[in-house]
């Protein structure tokens, strides 16, 4: 086992055993979590600001890493990947287009500063539907994301470029594949979705963090030959099927999952969509 499988397997064996405590000792020990992670804020913010000064080749290697880059972003040090800012910047528009009956998604992405939407419902059809986007949908995509220059909006014929992102969903690099202990879960936040994920030999399932019972949180839960236990009502789950044990046909939301070197990546839709 790899250092790094030994912190993880520390760390999960930990807050099983502070999941059982009652509330008073939870908030100690959350408080105390806080507080180290703050001071480890602060020292990585001065590393970071030193290495930008005195070698910043040096820096951009160290983000390539994977763990120093999941550590950083923990802290929101560095930027999430970019399709998942733009998701981010989308759903911030989209209540006010809605409130019109209108809509927005994501054609493409055309790297290197491109970005293709298309305006849906009565906003294809209005007359300031230009303005529209000059004015909210394009602002708001270059405040989440900077290196984007141009917002384009093509009608409902334009297909996108082979080259191009897919949007109807999209592949987000989830973890690494020797961040999945075998036989247990690791929670994860993937494009703005909570989802756990459970390796068994070459196979590896993602479901959405949220029993169906009544939504709460199962990566707190008991895993036990391949069957999660959620540690709120004891709803139990096939971690292999997603197939609820407790009720009949009352299945977790399932995420399809791509494995590509010793990376995890996890196929998401637009939130609009769902």
């Amino acid at each position: 086992m790899t250092q790094l499988e030994e912190l993880i397997t520390d760390i999960n064996r930990f807050e099983a055993i502070i999941s059982e405590w009652d509330e008073s000792q939870r908030c100690i020990a959350v408080g105390l979590q806080r507080s180290i992670e703050s001071l480890h804020k602060v020292a990585l913010t001065n590393l970071i600001k030193s290495l930008k000064q005195e070698n910043l080749s040096a820096l951009n290697q160290a983000v390539n890493d994977e763990v120093v880059y999941a550590v950083l972003l923990y802290h929101n040090l560095v930027k999430p990947p970019l399709s998942e800012r733009i998701q981010t910047a989308l759903a911030e528009v989209r209540p006010s287009l809605q409130n019109h009956q209108g809509d927005v998604e994501l054609v493409a992405i055309k790297l290197p500063d491109t970005v293709e939407v298309k305006l849906i419902g009565s906003c294809s059809n209005c007359a300031t539907s230009t303005l529209t986007l000059t004015q909210g949908i394009e602002q708001t995509i270059k405040k989440y994301c900077p290196e984007i220059t141009r917002v384009v909006a093509v009608n409902g014929n334009s297909h996108p470029p082979a080259n191009s992102l897919p949007t109807d969903s999209y592949w987000v690099k989830a973890t690494t594949l020797d961040s999945i202990i075998e036989n247990r879960i690791l929670a994860v936040r993937v494009a703005n979705n909570d989802v756990i994920m459970y390796r068994q030999d070459d196979n590896i399932s993602c479901y959405q963090n949220s029993c169906s019972h009544l939504g709460f949180p199962l990566d707190k839960g008991k895993v036990e030959k391949a069957i999660i236990t959620c540690s709120a009502h004891n709803f139990q789950y096939n971690l292999n099927t997603g197939e609820c044990l407790t009720v009949p046909n009352v299945s977790l939301q399932s995420y399809e999952v791509r494995v590509k070197g010793e990376n995890v990546y996890v196929k998401v839709e637009n939130s609009h969509r769902r």
